[in-house]
């Protein structure tokens, strides 16, 4: 290893650059990071930050690896950059994974996922001083994270929910009587499941629904409400 004393000096003359490196990560992970904040979900502002941060850091490890790892014309010592961005991402591979919920039929933080492993590639981008593709990266996460969202919710698309309906044990409405309720507010049902409780003494249907249009969601729950041998349900859009 070298002497910890030109460590040092050597660090100082290139000390800016990587400040540079650092505080541009930090800002860019933190823009990615408030998008997600404000629409309200739990991996947000900070989370994004330090993601892009610490990819950023271990980066540097092998963008300035002439700092700390010796060389003469005997021994030569090569750090293959590549190896360190591939565990970064297997790593972040798992953070991703815990942003995802599932709930039910219904999925949630995907997108969310998506936009921390990006933040990780324009972390490890920056951390190697790829400034303008790191940028262009950032301007397009940014874009589709917002821009895109947009676009999409005024794209035509199908509508879909998870619907779960129950009624008492004794007193459920047959399948095929669900399912003329169902299709005559509007919506088409993409898959069925029955549930029977003999302790609560209930039995529940849940499927998934879909429609053109989102509205007809109210129709449906405005009827249910309706039916006195209903004892509950619940319909949740099923998006990201």
């Amino acid at each position: 290893m070298l002497p910890a004393q030109e460590i040092v000096s050597n660090v100082e003359l290139v000390l800016p650059e990587i400040g540079l490196r650092l505080v541009g990560a930090l800002l860019v992970g933190a823009a990615i990071g408030f998008e997600r904040s404000y629409r309200g979900r739990p991996a947000g502002f900070r989370t994004h930050a330090l993601v892009c941060l610490s990819t950023s850091l271990l980066m540097l490890l092998t963008a300035y690896e002439g700092l700390w790892v010796p060389e003469s014309n005997d021994v030569r010592v090569t750090l293959d950059p590549t190896r360190m961005a591939q565990g970064i991402m297997t790593g972040i591979g798992f953070l991703g994974a815990g942003a995802i919920m599932k709930d039910g039929l219904s999925v949630r933080g995907l997108t969310t996922a998506a936009s921390i492993w990006i933040t990780a590639a324009i972390g490890i981008l920056i951390g190697i001083g790829f400034y303008m593709p790191a940028g262009i990266a950032a301007v397009l996460t940014l874009a589709t994270l917002s821009v895109f969202g947009w676009l999409e919710r005024k794209l035509p698309s199908e509508f879909y929910a998870v619907f779960t309906v129950r009624f008492e044990r004794s007193a459920h409405v047959p399948e095929e009587e669900m399912r003329k309720l169902v299709t005559s507010r509007g919506f088409s049902i993409a898959n069925l499941h029955y549930r029977f409780d003999a302790q609560k003494h209930f039995f529940e249907y849940r499927m998934v629904l879909k429609s053109a249009n989102p509205r007809h969601a109210h129709d449906l729950s405005e009827a249910l409400s309706d039916r006195k041998d209903v004892l509950e349900f619940s319909l949740a859009p099923a998006s990201d």
